[in-house]
């Protein structure tokens, strides 16, 4: 028994932004959010609709990260919007709490 919510059209990318920054401001200064979160709050918890989230939502996160409109981190730190791979977590920039300050 399968119910049928690929009729549901997939989130455009300022959707995904909007959820991104809602959660954000929401977590507060200093806090970081996992990018499921975000998908999981545009579709709900069925994994086969947020999943299929995860590839265009890291394409919007890296796009706001490059404008600073965000930060991606991996294990605490700030990386490269352009080059990181694995796990990340997404974050308001300038909230450092957990993270080092890159010096380059």
């Amino acid at each position: 028994m399968t119910q049928s919510t690929s009729s549901r059209p997939a989130p455009l990318p300022a959707s995904l932004r909007a959820a991104i920054l809602e959660l954000l401001n929401a977590s507060g200064q200093g806090k970081s959010i996992s990018p499921f979160d975000a998908a999981r709050a545009l579709v709900g918890s069925d994994e086969k609709q947020w999943s299929r989230l995860m590839k265009p939502l890291r394409a919007v996160a890296v796009e706001m990260a490059k404008a600073g409109e965000i930060e991606i981190r991996r294990k605490g730190k700030i990386v490269d919007p352009a080059d990181f791979r694995g796990v990340y977590r997404l974050a308001l920039p300038g909230s450092e709490s957990e993270s080092v300050q890159e010096t380059e």
